[in-house]
């Protein structure tokens, strides 16, 4: 049972982590979206692999201050890997319905499969490399 409630507080913390991370460029998409003027929608493709390499970006940056796992190794280690990116995702989407609802603009990381990827590549880069 201990082991569960490891795995659990695990996904949670790197759910957390992946929000915390997609909020940051949340924020920083906002900024860039009043600086410069978008002429047309951007490419879904690579917006996608942008997505995927400011996660692995993120999830690097983040071995810099917390270079150990959260959680010692369990017998579920690696859930986080799939359950983490999909709430974090989740939680994005919903800040980004909460601002459609609001009659505001929504930058491309408030859309699922945006932040999906984002917090997927996050999660990916702290399972490979942190020690």
């Amino acid at each position: 049972m201990d082991e569960f409630l490891i795995a659990l507080a695990e996904v949670l913390f790197e759910a957390l982590l992946e929000v915390a991370g997609g909020a940051l460029l949340d924020l920083l998409s906002r900024t860039a979206a009043e600086v410069f003027e978008v002429v047309e929608p951007p490419n879904p493709i690579l917006t996608g692999l942008v997505c995927a390499f400011l996660g692995a970006a993120v999830g690097a940056l983040s071995l810099a201050i917390l270079p150990h796992p959260l959680f010692h190794r369990t017998r579920f280690h690696g859930i986080s890997l799939i359950i983490s990116p999909f709430a974090a995702g989740m939680a994005m989407s919903a800040v980004g319905a909460m601002h459609r609802r609001r009659g505001k603009s929504v930058v491309q990381i408030e859309n699922f499969p945006y932040a999906f990827t984002f917090a997927l590549c996050m999660a990916m880069v702290r399972l490979v490399w942190a020690s």
